[in-house]
């Protein structure tokens, strides 16, 4: 072998800086290091680790200078493996890895335990004997904290772990005072679920049972970043620990855990709620250092990682509000589960977001109640990674895990987590090894899939027993301190508990509620009440300039350039199309003093390069937004391009508009139909959030939608799925089929005194139909229209009226146009949700004379609106329908069958005779 074949690039940096202080001092270099430097040329590059032998010069490597190399690799191993080695699981044996740390794997042996070993210096404790650096790296890398964090590529960070680790050991230090308060928190976290389970025998309730650390945890957090200047903390976690957690960290009145528990009626009549372990709360806390702090955690579905997406969403409008200066200032947590975080793909799109410029956050706590269990799966069948957080990986994050046992660990663990996170900006993973006292709800037998862990569960003492136990050996406390602690606290429990039973309701407090006290809460009927949309002539005209006037110093495309300047001619000329509605709704509010945030794939653009609201210069791709330049004193305009994802960013985005009220929220669909990656999100919180939980949201979402020829993955946007959502009072939803109907509906989201979701079915070929147009005077002084008649017909000569909705309505002119048809109405309905009944039955008795009653609809009879109509319109079962016929898949994938089928509708609208021998067929 050559000299160097023992070395390896992780030992250069040492092996670097020792022969710079040989250099500038031979003699304080060891005599063995000081005789190696003498009897080999390290003048050459890398001090000589090219692997270069000297002519002439002895290549015998002094042995004991080949076990100071061992000794590094010995630490190298412990830093990069030596989490595989830990005590962090509470209730099993770890499953076991090889090659072992065992010192004869680096080529030492028991011998050299008494020798001393420069190596030493590398953790900071200089020259020590091996025994002693051995003894030294099992406190720090394999205890009860394993750390993974040699993966990451910044050298700074990594040297920043080190000097932290080599400065204190596993556990931290801890004032007898500290050790108090954390006995007292994981007292409250114990106390709590046992008072539960005495009072509510056989109720769900997920219990934090096994993993009760996390309330001190949780609390040592929160208190040391109230000491960093962090001001608000945006919290999301599934239901196992919930209730614990709303009580003894963000402030809920155990009474009204209490009351929920009892399953009262709520206090608000048209309000269904949700279970108590899913509900929300915001709340302030003063703490220890008496800063005043904000803690909201968010509601959640039982779609595990769900409410991830939307924390980072809420943490974000916040910075963007408050925390402009420094993001910092807003704490992200994000509490997992085991199975969850390693089975759940957003978590990767959640992750994936972390560093990107529209939803960085300045890095997330994320903390696993790791319960090594599924419900009834082990872990074992749970992953194919190591651990449950290896996704932490992706973002090169460094991961601790802990013994939940072991409750100075998992706060030391916390503290340094967060000192990280302030430091970098980035996430933080910690993996709180644990356990689950009782199976997946307190009603579960847990026996019946793993006997041999839960016997083993059973006999195992809870987390406050094991600490009290040894602060009671260190002096610190007796038995009746304990005694009394969980006395008084169970006290206060019994006290909470006869209060919430005189009460007859349950009163549900709504999350975020101080952002939302300038809002109400609006029914059915005020949904249909017109909103004042209007904007001055005047001021539109200031932001068509605006929006129309690129730099005069900087270079653009020429095709960019003449469709920036075209905007100025559309409005000039009274001929405005679908992406001046946009730019003008934006930029009117924008001048009103609202931000406007529009987030998704490709949004800066626009899909169909209609939107361009983000231009880039020629030589530089320097971005230039001119909706950022309509005045001083405008709100901001924001908008990104998302990567490649729906569930999470549309998560976000929801999370962004619960927040911030004030801001249009929009996120656009690439293609309509690509929604459905999002399909969770859409079903348990935009379609119901205020129904459950009292958290109205004007999140909009645009989906492309219309019948091109483009196959079955581009053409609908699957509109029959939130029309069946559709309830009461809980959304809008839209086909707009004008500039100027786009331009009033976008506004109204913000004029509007209350805020609701608004899912509009965007046009594809409709953005440059040169029908497609409306007026500047429809932008200034017109409103949103739910209904448009057809202001071509007249009453006496209609014998066919037929409703349709969507880009549909021009194909269907248009054959009109060509066969000089004046016999027909065409009314659009504009707004699907609320439904616009009475407009409806106004038109009914409008054309009363026609005999002839059409829904035309271009989707197939099984999609489209058509079942919404029959279910909100009692005539619309007495109506021909024109449609495809009921298919599986939305469209065709031959150009040519789909056209085949869109003309066979148009021609069934037009001739009923058709439809009519088509029945006829049928029945023989």
């Amino acid at each position: 072998m050559d000299k160097y074949s023992f070395l390896n690039a992780a030992h250069t940096v040492y092996f670097a800086d020792l022969y710079e202080q040989y250099q500038q001092d031979p003699d304080s270099v060891e005599p063995s290091w000081r005789a190696f430097f003498q009897g080999y040329d390290f003048g050459a590059e890398n001090y000589g680790l090219n692997g270069e032998v000297v002519e002439g010069v002895s290549t015998q490597v002094p042995e004991h200078v080949q076990k100071e190399f061992q000794v590094v690799k010995l630490i190298d191993s412990y830093r990069t493996r030596g989490h595989l080695f830990t005590k962090t699981n509470p209730v099993r044996e770890r499953r076991k890895y090889a090659p072992s740390l065992e010192i004869e794997n680096f080529g030492l042996n028991q011998n050299d335990l008494s020798t001393t070993f420069n190596a030493g210096e590398i953790l900071g404790i200089g020259p020590q004997t091996l025994f002693k650096i051995r003894t030294h790296l099992e406190a720090i890398y394999c205890d009860s904290i394993g750390i993974e964090y040699m993966y990451i590529r910044q050298p700074d960070e990594i040297q920043w772990i080190q000097n932290r680790l080599n400065q204190n050991d596993n556990h931290g230090q801890f004032s007898v005072e500290e050790k108090k308060h954390i006995l007292k928190k994981l007292n409250e976290a114990v106390s709590f679920e046992h008072f539960l389970h005495t009072k509510y025998v056989g109720q769900k309730r997920f219990s934090l049972e096994g993993n009760e650390s996390l309330i001190p945890a949780l609390d040592a957090l929160i208190e040391k970043a109230a000491s960093y200047g962090v001001k608000e903390f945006v919290m999301g976690m599934a239901h196992r620990g919930r209730l614990s957690t709303l009580t003894n960290i963000f402030g809920k009145s155990a009474k009204d855990i209490f009351s929920e528990f009892d399953g009262k009626d709520y206090e608000e009549e048209v309000f269904d709620g949700d279970v108590k372990y899913h509900l929300g709360w915001t709340s302030d806390r003063l703490t220890d250092n008496g800063n005043r702090i904000n803690l909201s955690i968010a509601p959640n579905p039982s779609h595990l990682e769900t409410v991830g997406a939307v924390v980072e969403g809420i943490t974000r409008a916040k910075q963007d509000q408050y925390y402009k200066d420094d993001f910092s200032k807003v704490l992200p947590i994000v509490v997992h589960g085991d199975a969850a975080i390693a089975g759940q793909g957003l978590i990767y799109e959640v992750v994936q977001m972390a560093k990107l410029d529209g939803y960085k956050t300045n890095g997330t706590i994320h903390i696993v109640v790791n319960n090594q269990i599924g419900f009834t799966t082990n872990y074992l069948d749970a992953r194919s990674s190591t651990y449950c957080t290896d996704v932490g990986k992706v973002t090169l994050s460094p991961v601790l895990h802990v013994n939940a046992d072991d409750v100075e660990a998992v706060v030391h663990a916390i503290r340094f987590a967060l000192d990280f996170r302030m430091e970098f900006k980035r996430d933080v993973f910690i993996d709180l090894l644990g356990y689950r006292k009782y199976g997946h709800n307190e009603g579960d037998e847990p026996r019946f899939t793993q006997p041999k862990l839960y016997k083993a569960i059973s006999k195992h003492q809870n987390p406050r027993a094991i600490y009290a136990d040894k602060l009671i050996a260190e002096g610190i406390i007796d038995q009746a301190y304990i005694k009394l602690l969980e006395q008084n606290y169970k006290a206060s429990l019994e006290s909470e508990l006869q209060d919430s039973r005189k009460e007859d309701k349950t009163v549900i407090t709504p999350f975020m509620q101080d952002a939302w006290t300038s809002f109400s809460r609006a029914r059915a009927d005020r949904m249909l009440e017109n909103v004042d949309t209007t904007y001055p002539k005047e001021k539109l005209a200031e932001i068509a300039k605006v929006i129309s006037t690129l730099p005069s110093d900087k270079k653009f495309i020429r095709k960019i350039e003449r469709l920036v300047q075209s905007r100025q001619t559309m409005f000039d000329q009274n001929k405005l199309d679908w992406a001046m509605a946009e730019h003008l709704a934006y930029g009117s509010l924008l001048q009103e003093g609202y931000d406007v945030r529009i987030s998704g794939q490709d949004v800066e653009r626009g899909t169909f390069s209609h939107r361009h609201a983000v231009v880039k210069v020629e030589d530089s791709e320097e971005e230039v937004v001119l909706l950022n330049n309509i005045s001083s004193e405008q709100g901001e305009f924001h908008v990104y391009n998302s990567l490649l994802s729906e569930y999470g960013v549309l998560g976000f985005d929801y999370g962004y508009a619960m927040a911030s009220p004030n801001t249009l929220g929009i996120w656009e669909a690439q293609f309509g139909d690509f929604s459905n990656g999002a399909q969770i999100m859409i079903d348990q919180y935009i379609s119901c959030g205020e129904d459950k939980w009292k958290t109205p949201n004007g999140i909009v979402m645009l989906l492309p939608h219309g019948y091109e020829g483009q196959g079955a993955e581009h053409s609908s946007g699957r509109m029959e799925r939130y029309l069946q959502l559709c309830a009461k009072d809980n959304m809008f939803v839209a086909d707009c089929t004008t500039p100027a109907n786009m331009f009033h509906l976008l506004r109204r989201q913000l004029k509007a005194d209350y805020r609701k979701p608004l899912v509009v079915f965007t046009p594809k070929s409709l953005l440059r139909h040169p029908k497609v147009i409306s007026s500047v005077d429809e932008f200034a002084s017109g409103g949103f229209q739910p209904l448009i008649d057809d202001k071509t017909a007249q009453a006496s000569k209609i014998e066919t009226l037929v409703f349709v909705t969507g880009k549909f309505y021009y194909d269907l002119i248009e054959r009109q146009e060509q066969l000089s048809r004046d016999d027909i109405a065409f009314v659009r309905i504009e707004q699907l949700f609320p439904l616009p009944e009475a407009e409806i039955e106004a038109v009914l008795s409008k054309y009363a004379k026609a005999t002839d009653v059409v829904w035309a609809q271009e989707e197939p009879r099984n999609m489209g609106a058509y079942a919404h109509m029959l279910m909100h319109i009692a005539q619309a079962k007495h109506w021909r329908v024109a449609s495809r016929r009921s298919y599986s898949a939305p469209a065709a994938g031959s150009a040519t069958r789909s056209k085949k089928r869109h003309q066979e509708i148009i021609d069934f609208v037009f001739d009923q005779t058709k439809d009519n021998q088509r029945k006829k067929t049928k029945k023989k």
